[in-house]
């Protein structure tokens, strides 16, 4: 088969339909590039008898194709005996390929119908339209029905976790607030399966195998599930719905992958999973991202926000919908209820997580599990205990700005940074950390499966936030580039700041020591670590590293903000 570029079987709710459906990545040159006998033969066929579709290679020939083929998958599909089936297609960044989907319940069938849909497009060129058609109809008829959809109904109150930056924070955050409530609670991330706080099974399982295993659990009481925009695209979410949902935010990140080229794209994927949420259920949505709150036009849910600014539109919008809002007031975070009074929790600076007030994402990471533990009906004073308890260290919240201090009155911080967000926010703590005088030292690297002009926007990012900056290769997450390549990009983007003095490390770990060993008291280390959080842990412990208090953080904030001296004339 030729036009059959990719068929994809989604076991659950994704990007095109609330349950599951079969993708189909479709050549469509068959059509576009075919003669007018041809396509106007193929129109009749498949019941379009008054169309025009255009010259062959035009902008009205593509748009043709998309009408052509959803009617071709209907119409195969109806000779086969299917009465009623829903179709949506997309065109993609190629004129040439399209994607079209449908919703199946029998797995033989529905590969049969991708299968012959594509058995039709070739014929195009090579046989007859008319019974062609027919032929990929009869195809499909004499299919085994094969099996049903894997997808799982919660049978217990689940949370869903999704967006760029943050879900796997808040969402550790929510299992932890959930665990002091007293609950058992299961939870998937990109980290493994938890079952109350226990690792249950290593790696990435922020897809839909992870929500089954985490709904699977021994006597677990309360799910949450981080959802990563792969999991959505590449097979669909692994149960039917959830009761509430939170959407952290949507950043440029993973471009180019899955046929998701632009962030409103990307949004769309993420909005999957407030899509699914039970109409009595909570949708939470970040207030100050305007991608984020527009998913209030596609949820059934009802809309609770969280944002940084009390009197922002999209409280005030929410609120005067009938919906909730979580944000910062006089310094505490504040719930708000349509007619009644604001109800503050707990103070920033009584919650470490927000690195004593520091750490802009960490206070919107705060205020989103806030709302969620409170939208899924657990105690405010459990809610509040959590907030306060949750630490960023290795023990909590491994890998996400994790502070350590070093003989020498040296800091390092530690975290994943895996985009320009990420890394932006990086930089704003180690500055939030530095004394008066003292440099940054940054630890420069990124995965391979990023755009080239994400990577070079690093290098630009890194080398104008830092003081002193080199790279800090991931050797098992280059994903098809090799060192070099990333190793040109980082230093293009940095060139462009006036930054060349630039070491070039293997590992993050090699990366680390060498920065460790220019570092001056006062100085702030940071590594974008991804490959070597244990090894880079392991490093730290043996050169008398120890991890950061919340106590000792708020020290070091404060020292931050003393003044300099001004020297005298």
């Amino acid at each position: 088969m030729t036009s059959l570029v990719e068929l994809r079987v989604l076991e659950g709710p994704n990007l095109y339909f609330p349950r599951a459906a079969v993708k189909l990545t479709l050549d469509v040159s068959t059509i576009t590039e075919a003669g007018d006998d041809t396509v106007l033969r193929l129109a009749r066929r498949i019941g379009l008898r008054t169309t025009r579709p255009g010259a062959a290679g035009s902008g009205f020939r593509q748009r043709f194709a998309l009408r052509a083929v959803e009617r071709l998958v209907r119409a195969i599909a109806g000779e086969a005996g299917t009465r009623r089936l829903a179709v949506r297609v997309r065109p993609t960044s190629d004129p040439e390929v399209l994607v079209v989907a449908f919703p199946w319940r029998n797995r033989g069938r529905a590969r049969a119908l991708g299968e012959a849909v594509a058995h039709a497009l070739d014929a195009l060129t090579t046989g007859d339209v008319e019974a062609a058609v027919s032929a990929a109809a009869q195809e499909v008829a004499t299919a085994e029905r094969g099996t049903r959809p894997a997808t799982i109904t919660p049978r217990i109150p689940v949370v869903a976790v999704t967006g760029t930056n943050g879900k796997t924070t808040t969402s550790r955050m929510i299992a932890h607030v959930a665990r002091t409530s007293g609950l058992v609670v299961g939870w998937s991330n990109t980290d493994g399966i938890y079952r109350d706080g226990l690792l249950v099974e290593a790696g990435d399982y922020s897809g839909p195998s992870g929500a089954a295993r985490a709904l699977g659990l021994d006597g677990v009481q309360l799910a949450v599930t981080e959802t990563a925009r792969g999991g959505i695209l590449l097979k669909g979410i692994g149960i039917t719905r959830n009761d509430v949902s939170v959407v952290t935010n949507v950043t440029a990140d993973h471009l180019g992958l899955q046929g998701i080229d632009t962030v409103d794209q990307l949004a769309e994927v993420k909005s999957v999973v407030p899509r699914i949420t039970r109409r009595d259920g909570w949708a939470v949505l970040n207030g100050d991202d305007p991608r984020v709150l527009a998913m209030r036009s596609v949820i059934a849910a009802q809309p609770w926000v969280f944002s940084r600014d009390p009197d922002s539109p999209a409280v005030r919008e929410v609120l005067g919908s009938g919906g909730r809002a979580t944000t910062v007031i006089d310094g505490w975070v504040t719930v708000l209820v349509p007619g009644a009074d604001p109800d503050p929790l707990v103070e920033l600076v009584d919650v470490p997580m927000t690195l004593a007030g520091l750490s802009r994402f960490n206070i919107e990471n705060a205020l989103a599990a806030a709302s969620a533990a409170l939208a899924i009906g657990l105690a405010r004073e459990h809610v509040v205990e959590g907030l306060r308890s949750f630490r960023p260290d290795a023990e909590h919240n491994p890998g996400r700005m994790n502070f350590f201090s070093l003989p020498g009155e040296v800091s390092v911080v530690m975290d994943l940074a895996h985009n320009e967000a990420g890394l932006e926010a990086l930089l704003e703590i180690m500055a939030g950390v530095r004394r008066p005088g003292a440099r940054l030292l940054l630890g420069l690297g990124a995965v391979g499966d990023r755009t080239d002009e994400l990577i070079d926007a690093l290098g630009e990012i890194g080398a104008k936030g830092s003081d002193v900056v080199a790279i800090g290769h991931k050797e098992w997450y280059l994903r098809g580039r090799t060192m070099d390549e990333i190793d040109v990009l980082l230093r293009a983007g940095a060139a462009r700041v006036g930054v060349t003095d630039i070491e070039t490390h293997r590992t993050e770990v090699a990366c680390l020591a060498a920065l460790v060993a220019q570092a001056r008291p006062g100085d702030v280390v940071g590594l974008m670590c991804h490959a070597e959080r244990q090894e880079a842990y392991d490093w730290l412990a043996v050169h008398d590293g120890a991890p950061d208090t919340p106590e000792v953080l708020s020290r070091k904030v404060r020292a931050a903000a003393v003044p300099a001296p001004v020297s005298g004339a």
